[in-house]
């Protein structure tokens, strides 16, 4: 079997077979990583035969799929994550073992632990050609603004501080509070981990905004807004979203004009973060009141385009339409084909590693519900998708909460908290 070793914890090579899956443990490694897509070529096993000869080897199995075109940070740190956990030495492989050497090297340079010229004098070293490496931290110092992801597994959430390097203006987007619905109870660890990364960058919260009202978990705006004294924001047709669901919650006294926000934004406005211009597209068709945040060439389109491997967002919520979303995601699709695209949720295919970034030009080759689609088409298989979808567990518990830009109830007499939970208010029960 041939590999190269990086040094004590890592070595990387080219695609093993199973049979030699099987004699890592005897060679003392203890975890396989997997920088391979599945189908690159016939003769490869696979993502699920790799993870059950790892299995069958008694070794961790990490699967983070990359191209070279296609590399973002999330794969690098995704990366550097499996290292982290390796309970001894790490085998990682691509076809030839230099994409995932990439994904090693770009962590150390990203973290100052290496420079572009270290990198090239280790690929002499090893016989490797780095300069893709190189290439792409060129690229990730230029972009602006800066944007990093915060994953949130109980809900396959994605949270963003959004900050312009010139500045240190920052935006928050779509924060999650964390809530348990089993016990009820509610805590703030995701938003404390967004504040920690703020506090450690020396970064200043500009805006906190949320993309639509959620309907898988609690927006944390309030609570950040109470912590950093930044406006709150999200789009004008919030007030349609509110309107439905005081019917559905029968409740007259709730607001419906959007005063819970601090600013409500329209199709075309615009703002700035820091000293990057940014632009707000309306996206309905998810939900009424779903927009899209272009801050410099960056876009966030939570529920609308997901990863190409997932597809694109239900449209069947209340307020919901497939064809609606079809037209949004075209808009989404009509901006350069460079703009980063940054989704709002990854459910993880094949179990691989949470992934959130993406471009508008790979997303129109390669998205299993986009590229050569009509609209007609789409239509279909969203709607037939749709009805094999349980509702979120979470919606009828957030809608009220995030209605409200994340305000929970107000206590009552006995200083407890309580949510309204309307019965057979939704179709799509699980049975």
């Amino acid at each position: 079997m041939r590999m190269i070793r990086v040094n004590d914890r890592l070595s990387v090579g080219p695609q093993p077979s199973t049979s030699e899956i099987l004699s890592l443990p005897d060679q003392g490694f203890a975890v396989l990583i997997n920088a391979r897509p599945d189908r690159e070529e016939p003769i490869q096993p696979g993502n699920e035969a790799e993870r059950d000869a790892a299995d069958r080897a008694g070794i961790s199995y990490g699967f983070i799929p990359v191209t070279m075109p296609t590399i973002t940070e999330a794969d690098v740190r995704a990366f550097q994550a499996a290292m982290a956990d390796a309970d001894g030495a790490v085998f990682a492989h691509c076809k030839t073992g230099t994409r995932a050497l990439i994904l090693y090297v770009l962590g150390e340079a990203l973290d100052g632990r290496m420079s572009s010229l270290e990198i090239a004098d280790l690929g002499q070293k090893l016989g490797i050609d780095l300069s893709a490496a190189s290439r792409w931290l060129e690229a990730h110092r230029q972009l602006r603004p800066e944007v990093k992801g915060f994953f949130d597994p109980r809900t396959w959430s994605v949270q963003y501080v959004v900050s312009d390097p010139q500045s240190g203006k920052c935006a928050i987007i779509d924060p999650v509070l964390d809530f348990d619905e089993r016990s009820g109870a509610t805590a703030t660890l995701n938003a404390d981990t967004l504040l920690s990364y703020v506090a450690e960058k020396g970064l200043t919260v500009e805006w906190i905004l949320d993309t639509h009202p959620h309907a898988d978990h609690f927006s944390a705006a309030q609570y950040l807004k109470e912590k950093t004294g930044a406006p709150t924001a999200i789009g004008a047709r919030v007030v349609d979203v509110q309107h439905l669901w005081q019917g559905i919650y029968n409740w007259p006294e709730l607001r419906v004009d959007g005063s819970q926000w601090d600013r409500l934004f329209s199709d075309g406005d615009t703002f700035k973060v820091g000293s990057i211009e940014a632009r707000v597209m309306f996206s309905p068709g998810h939900t009424l009141a779903s927009i899209t945040y272009l801050i410099g060439d960056a876009a966030f389109v939570h529920d609308t385009i997901f990863m190409p491997d997932s597809g694109t967002a239900r449209a069947d919520f209340p307020g919901g339409d497939a064809r609606i979303l079809w037209k949004s995601i075209q808009n989404i699709l009509g901006l350069p084909d460079q703009t980063r695209l940054f989704t709002g949720h990854d459910y993880q295919p094949g179990g691989r590693e949470p992934k959130w970034e993406s471009t508008v030009g790979e997303q129109k080759r390669t998205n299993e519900h986009l590229a050569g689609m009509t609209e007609e088409a789409f239509a279909k298989l969203r709607v037939a998708r749709d009805r094999t979808l349980p509702m979120p567990k979470l919606i009828l518990h957030a809608l009220q909460v995030n209605i409200q830009a994340g305000r929970l109830p107000e206590p009552e007499a006995n200083g407890k908290r309580y949510l309204k939970f309307p019965l057979d208010a939704l179709e799509g029960a699980a049975w």
